[in-house]
């Protein structure tokens, strides 16, 4: 599940702990071989292309094609057309899986414990997501249980596995950017701002596929212990 963004969002204070994670994770990308930070203003944001193989996107892909069901939200039905992909937690402890997950955990230096499940995801034509941000909104319903829970998302790791015929780009509207779907592609961004308080500029959307169909997963990693 993954937050709705507000139209006057209450995203919390400043935060020392996030703050130092952005640091860390920050720098070992950006001294990471083939990882390139994206030159864009407002948002921590790097992109590794064929992180993944093409047998592995595939056997990806046929993961979430056997499980998906309709997408949901934190804020249940309050859905209304918001978010109409398919989705599926993929098994965390299938060894293939786990591969998988390991090696995003390597990349980005952040304890396993602190990573959600990884999320897999499947939008056919005019699915999509509007935009919303990664963070959880403190004045939410939610909030207390996810506090307990890990409390805050800091990094959202996301991995293309093919590329559709058109449309399905992840779009930043408060950045004014688009990136197209690239099989194999690993985009990774910072939730916080450099001060670690929720960064409102991460807001992002799944743009509808108007031709194909687009799949990709997604990690989602805490500030604590998630496990």
């Amino acid at each position: 599940m993954t937050a709705k963004a507000q139209e006057t969002p209450s995203v919390g204070p400043p935060s020392t702990a996030l703050a130092k994670i952005g640091q860390q994770v920050g720098a070992r990308l950006h001294a990471a071989p083939g990882v390139q930070k994206a030159g864009v203003e407002g948002i921590e944001l790097f992109i590794q292309y064929d992180f993944l193989s093409p047998a592995e996107c595939a056997q990806l892909i046929a993961l979430i094609d056997a499980d998906s069901e309709p997408s949901t939200l934190f804020l249940e039905g309050e859905n209304n057309g918001f978010r109409t992909s398919y989705s599926c937690n993929l098994d965390r402890w299938d060894e293939f899986v786990l591969r998988i997950d390991a090696r995003i955990c390597t990349l980005t230096g952040i304890d396993p414990d602190n990573g959600e499940t990884l999320q897999g995801q499947r939008y056919r034509v005019g699915e999509q997501f509007q935009p919303h941000h990664d963070f959880f909104h403190i004045d939410q319903p939610y909030w207390p249980e996810m506090e307990e829970t890990g409390g805050q998302r800091s990094w959202t790791v996301m991995i293309y596995l093919n590329e559709p015929e058109a449309g399905g780009e992840t779009g930043f509207p408060a950045l004014g950017i688009a990136v197209s779907p690239r099989a194999g592609m690993l985009m990774a961004w910072n939730n916080m701002g450099s001060d670690g308080a929720p960064n409102l500029q991460t807001l992002h959307a799944g743009q509808p596929v108007t031709a194909g169909t687009k799949y990709i997963v997604t990690k989602w990693f805490r500030e604590r212990s998630w496990l």
